[in-house]
C-alpha cells in the first residue's frame, strides 16, 4: 500500500476534543479520533500531534489578565489535552510519548528535537503540549514550527469544516470550496485558515497543509493514502 505522506504533523484543536459539550473532554470523541490515528500509524505513517487548549482556556478572553500569564494558563490546558490523547492512544495499543515545550519532567518528556525524531523513527506517536513554550504564539504556530523541525511532509489541520472556502460557509450558502490554494492567497485573502504567523511559517519553510473535516476521523487515514480529502494549501 503506497503512502502519499510518510510523516505528518496533525493539529487538533482543543474544541474538537470537547465535542458537543463545548468544554472539557469528551472521551467518546477522543476515542474515535485516536482510533483513526492508530489505524493510520499501523500503515507505517509517522505521526506527531500538536493539541490546542481552547476547551479549557482561551487567553484572548481573559479580560484584564496579563497576556503572558494568560498564555501560560493556556499552555497548561494543552498539556491536559496531550495527556488525555496519549492515554487514549495507549489504551488502543499505540506506543506514545508526550513532549512539552515547558519542562514538566514528572509527567512528560521535555521537547528535544532530536529525541522527537528518534521517537518517530521507532514508530511512536508524539503528542506535543505547551505550544511553542512562549506566550503570544498560537498552537497553530506551534504546529507549523514543529512540522518544520521534525521535517514533516505536511501539516494536517483538523477543523469542523471540510476544507478552505472563499468565505465562511456557515454564514454564506454560496461559499465556494477550494480543492487547492496557494498559501500566499490564504494570506492575501485573509481566509482564516490559521493565524498569519503560522501561515507565513508554513510558506517560508515550504510546508504544505491539508485542511479537512475532523467529524469524519477516517479522513486522516484516507488522506495519507492519497484520497481526495479537504483542501490542500500549497506552500509554493
Amino acid at each position: 500500500m503506497e503512502l502519499k505522506y510518510k510523516r505528518i504533523l496533525l493539529k487538533l484543536s482543543g474544541e474538537a476534543l470537547a465535542g458537543s459539550k463545548g468544554f472539557g473532554l469528551d472521551f467518546d470523541i477522543i476515542t474515535n479520533i485516536c482510533k483513526s490515528i492508530a489505524q493510520t500509524a499501523e500503515l507505517g505513517v509517522e505521526i506527531a500531534i500538536v493539541v490546542g487548549g481552547g476547551n479549557f482556556w482561551r487567553g484572548r478572553s481573559s479580560g484584564n489578565m496579563d497576556r503572558t500569564r494568560a498564555d501560560h494558563i493556556g499552555m497548561l490546558g494543552t498539556t491536559m489535552n496531550a495527556l488525555a490523547v496519549a492515554d487514549t492512544l495507549e489504551s488502543l495499543g499505540v506506543d506514545t510519548r508526550v513532549m512539552t515545550a515547558i519542562a514538566m519532567q514528572e509527567i512528560a518528556e521535555p521537547y528535544i528535537r532530536n529525541r522527537a525524531v528518534r521517537h518517530l523513527g521507532k514508530g511512536r506517536v508524539i503528542v506535543f503540549g505547551c505550544g511553542t513554550g512562549s506566550p503570544f504564539f498560537s498552537t497553530d504556530t506551534a504546529a507549523a514550527l514543529r512540522a518544520a523541525e521534525i521535517n514533516a511532509d505536511i501539516v494536517f489541520k483538523a477543523t469542523m469544516v471540510d476544507g478552505v472556502y472563499d468565505k465562511d460557509p456557515k454564514r454564506y450558502p454560496d461559499a465556494v470550496k477550494y480543492d487547492t490554494i496557494p498559501m500566499n492567497d490564504v494570506l492575501a485573502k485573509d481566509l482564516k485558515v490559521m493565524d498569519s504567523t503560522a501561515a507565513s511559517m508554513c510558506r517560508d519553510n515550504h510546508m504544505p497543509m491539508l485542511v479537512f473535516d475532523l467529524s469524519e476521523p477516517d479522513n486522516i487515514r484516507k488522506a495519507v493514502l492519497g484520497e481526495s480529502v479537504g483542501t490542500v494549501v500549497l506552500a509554493e
